[in-house]
């Protein structure tokens, strides 16, 4: 054990081999299967330059990054001397620093981590000067990067956008706590197993590479632990209708009356519905049921390539529509009350204004949550939205006639890196461990394929061309417009949403046609959404009917409530539901296939 002046301590003796023997035997093996991967991870699609994939990640970043050093050298290469020069300097006190810590001193650093950052929890980040010193140089040389772009003048939105993307890639996979040898928990766990943790680590990653489609799905949770049916998506109901491309779920009532007009909900089908029914104390569905309102949710397909020529506008028809009619059958109610969430709501909010053109009174009133419907300010998706991009992704679709949902997956994680790809490297193939139980990232595992045709559509005509704010699109030979949407909207952004950013979200608001109840809520795109009261989570804000010319404008005249959005919703849709009335046994009309969920969310890809 070495103290420090300052009474802190790391212990030596954690750092040294207690069997040679063993521990050379272990790192043989774990050379060998280390061999073997690397052999078969090379012929994988990760290696090639797929859409998506690894590789095109790596060319796009270096094209991106080579790009902004060649503007710094030939638009201001005083500025970059400086920074340089500043970068050299903060090494070298880094390294006094050092010097002088393994003398027993502890000088104050140079640079330390911010609080929420977990990667340099470990004491021996900053009590042992090895770990201290690897762990400062990575943080002063993310600091010149983060000023060096801040000050970088010149650049379009986009090209910002692209290197602001990148550095946060580049910097998350150079961490040293990424690194076997700089990791003071995997340098600690692989002296205490004599090298046994890299062993595991090679068949975790082994087996990863053996359950992955396209691309390597990294291992989020232990998958064992959880089965739709059994332990998620749980709340009682029955499937009522199905066509061949979506399921509809009509759930038990769990109160003695409910209320009149019942409630559609239209998830994203780029994911499984049970996000929002998770385990009963997470479930939004359940939570819904026992306020006393009468819930339907569509569950999608997991496609093939048989249906690689569905479209937008079949997902509309025979998605939406087909289910709002047989809500209205099973139910007998004219105007039901929708929700649609993610993609999900960008569809639902097409299908209103189609409805609104052809002037069929099908909804009373909709609730959005996290949903687009302008994408000029969509973040960091757009940049996967280029028109290079998206003839590559078009040919590979055309193939199969479906985007398999790991490339999806792969694009969302990597745009979180940070929390999402290498604390699970880390975990899983330094450490050698079994990722925890969780439940919300079992249901982020469990993709979803995407037709070839409404994908196609969808990033085109949305994401590329942002024809629905501009009143541009056309579905089911119908021209839309958004301001043609007059019924009531309750509309919900999270604050650090990183797939419909609040302030495209805020945007998008301000082009319907009626009155919109906006609230923002705490966190991000999921968790934002599946915080249920008991947990007493986050918080949100909510403002009068004041307009606002920004969300920084909108946001200085809300008011914070702390916890969950869940109850205040609740009481605006309350307000659009209608009297109360005897409880509905789910299929008393259509009559029942099958229990819920159902069979399509069983359909792994």
């Amino acid at each position: 054990m070495i103290d420090d002046k300052d009474g802190s301590t790391f212990d030596l003796a954690s750092y040294q081999i207690t069997n040679p023997d063993q521990f050379a035997q272990n790192m043989l093996r774990f050379l060998e299967g280390a061999g073997k991967v690397m052999t078969e991870f090379m012929d994988r699609a990760d290696n090639k330059q797929t859409p998506f994939s690894t590789a095109s990640e790596i060319q796009d970043a270096s094209k991106a990054l080579n790009e902004l050093v060649a503007h710094w050298m030939t638009h201001d290469p005083a500025k970059l001397a400086e920074g340089q020069a500043q970068l050299m300097r903060d090494y070298a006190e880094i390294w006094n620093n050092s010097l002088v810590s393994m003398m027993g001193e502890s000088p104050k650093p140079v640079v330390e981590p911010d609080a929420s950052d977990n990667r340099f929890k470990d004491p021996d980040w900053t009590t042992n000067p090895y770990f201290s010193f690897w762990k400062q140089s990575y943080l002063v040389t993310c600091r010149w990067a983060e000023n060096m772009l801040e000050a970088t003048e010149g650049l379009t939105e986009r090209d910002r956008q692209r290197a602001e993307y990148h550095f946060r890639q580049l910097s998350s996979a150079l961490s040293p706590s990424n690194f076997p040898l700089t990791n003071p928990e995997v340098v600690r766990e692989t002296f205490r197993t004599d090298a046994q943790n890299l062993v595991n680590g090679v068949v975790n990653l082994a087996d990863d590479m053996r359950k992955s489609g396209d691309l390597l799905k990294i291992s989020q949770t232990d998958i064992d632990a959880f089965e739709v049916g059994r332990n998620l998506a749980t709340t009682p109901g029955k499937v009522v209708f199905q066509n061949e491309i979506m399921q509809l779920i009509q759930y038990a009532p769990a109160t003695e009356s409910v209320y009149k007009t019942p409630l559609l909900i239209v998830p994203p089908w780029i994911n499984k519905f049970y996000i929002l029914d998770l385990t009963p104390a997470k479930s939004f569905i359940k939570y819904v049921v026992d306020q006393g309102f009468t819930v339907f949710v569509i569950s999608w397909v997991n496609p093939d390539g048989s249906l690689a020529d569905t479209n937008f506008d079949d997902y509309m028809v025979q998605g939406v529509l087909e289910a709002a009619k047989a809500v209205q059958k099973e139910t007998g109610v004219k105007r039901i009350n929708g929700l649609g969430y993610c993609v999900g709501g960008t569809l639902l909010a097409t299908t209103l204004a189609y409805l609104a053109k052809k002037d069929e009174q099908v909804f009373r009133s909709v609730t959005f949550l996290t949903t687009q419907v302008d994408f000029s300010k969509a973040g960091d998706l757009l940049l996967f939205i280029d028109d290079d991009q998206l003839a590559h992704l078009d040919e590979m679709m055309n193939k199969r006639g479906y985007l398999d949902g790991s490339r999806m997956a792969n694009v969302f994680n990597m745009m979180r890196p940070k929390d999402l790809v290498w604390p699970y490297i880390v975990n899983n193939y330094m450490l050698g461990k079994k990722p925890f139980p969780f439940d919300l990232l079992y249901w982020n595992q469990d993709s979803t394929r995407m037709p070839a045709a409404n994908h196609h559509f969808y990033l085109y005509e949305f994401y590329h061309e942002n024809k629905l704010a501009k009143g541009k699109l056309k579905i089911a030979g119908e021209k839309v417009c958004l301001s043609d949407i007059k019924i009531p909207v309750f509309d919900l952004a999270t604050k650090e949403d990183h797939i419909a950013p609040a302030e495209s979200v805020f945007i998008g608001a301000q082009m319907l046609g009626g009155p919109v109840e906006l609230v923002v809520a705490g966190s991000g795109h999921i968790a934002g959404v599946v915080n249920p009261p008991s947990k007493v989570k986050y918080q949100y804000w909510t403002a009068s009917k004041a307009s606002a010319d920004s969300l920084e404008e909108w946001m200085s005249m809300a008011h914070e409530s702390p916890g969950s959005w869940w109850p205040y919703w609740i009481e605006w849709l309350e307000k659009q539901a209608g009297k109360k009335v005897e409880p509905r046994e789910p299929g008393k009309v259509l009559g029942a296939i099958e229990d819920a969920p159902g069979s399509y969310v069983r359909v792994s890809s």
